[in-house]
């Protein structure tokens, strides 16, 4: 007979918050479908406006400018999760919804997991409405179905990780216009600092080594590799060798430091 650790009954109570408090997330999101629009309004904007204006004017290495541009757009809107659960949080604690939270026997780590799975939900929406946009401009998928669905999972986590990082975000700063300016100071070079949108061939030694080592980067390539789209050129570095390993690798290494001090910081905040 298998017997219970102490610290199982604590993990379940933990799952079960977070179970809870999901639901009513995505309640609240059913409830206000603009946040929805919000989150997948912009993205198809951005796919229609480099896709189709300027993907007649670009030229790709070794495809199609739209094949290549996919996979850095998809990249480049999970980044958004940074400032959308960022504010999300910061509203939390402005509207006393911690206080309330607080006052209840539950785990002070199952309201950020909660928030931040909600997050990938709305993620993997829009993954799916740029995806039949996408479709329709000219993208496809020209690998297999489970090297896709690995793209697309890699997406899902760097859009996991943001969203913990904008956890820590909110919680730090509580502010929404410094979390808006510090969100556009970390998003802004994230993704023009990387291969999203251009080949970096084209870069000074020392700049295309930033980009390289940049995460976004590393995703992008591995995805575009599963999707079976343009790369460009493959560079020597490492990363350009093997962006999945490393893009992997990277974007846990992000996970796994902002979910604790996430964590920490809001059971400091709870506890004022």
């Amino acid at each position: 007979m298998t017997t219970a650790t102490p610290a199982t009954p604590a993990l379940v109570g933990a799952l079960s918050d977070t179970a809870a408090l999901f639901g009513r997330q995505m309640r609240h999101l059913l409830r206000m479908p603009a946040k929805l629009l919000s989150a997948t309004v912009m993205p198809v904007a951005y796919v229609a406006l480099f896709g189709v204006l300027f993907g007649s004017a670009m030229a790709a290495p070794g495809g199609d400018y739209q094949d290549y541009l996919m996979a850095g757009i998809l990249a480049q809107t999970m980044l958004t999760n940074l400032s959308s659960t960022a504010l999300g949080v910061a509203t939390d604690l402005g509207n006393g919804l911690v206080d309330r939270f607080r006052s209840l026997p539950m785990s002070s780590g199952s309201v950020l997991a909660a928030r931040t799975a909600s997050a990938v939900v709305v993620s993997a929406l829009s993954i799916l409405v740029m995806s039949g946009v996408g479709y329709g401009i000219g993208w496809r998928l020209r690998a297999g179905v489970l090297d896709a669905l690995l793209g697309f999972g890699l997406l899902l986590l760097l859009g996991l990780a943001m969203s913990w990082l904008g956890a820590l975000l909110g919680l730090l700063l509580r502010d929404a216009e410094a979390i808006s300016s510090v969100a556009v100071l970390v998003v802004l070079p994230l993704t023009f600092l990387s291969n999203a949108f251009i080949p970096l061939t084209g870069l000074p030694g020392w700049l295309r080594a930033v980009c390289e080592w940049n995460p976004l980067s590393a995703v992008v390539t591995a995805c575009r590799q599963l999707f079976g789209n343009a790369t460009g050129p493959t560079a020597d570095s490492l990363p350009g060798q093997h962006p999945l390993a490393v893009g992997t690798a990277l974007v846990l290494a992000l996970l796994l430091v902002a979910a604790p001090l996430a964590v920490r910081a809001y059971r400091r905040t709870a506890t004022r």
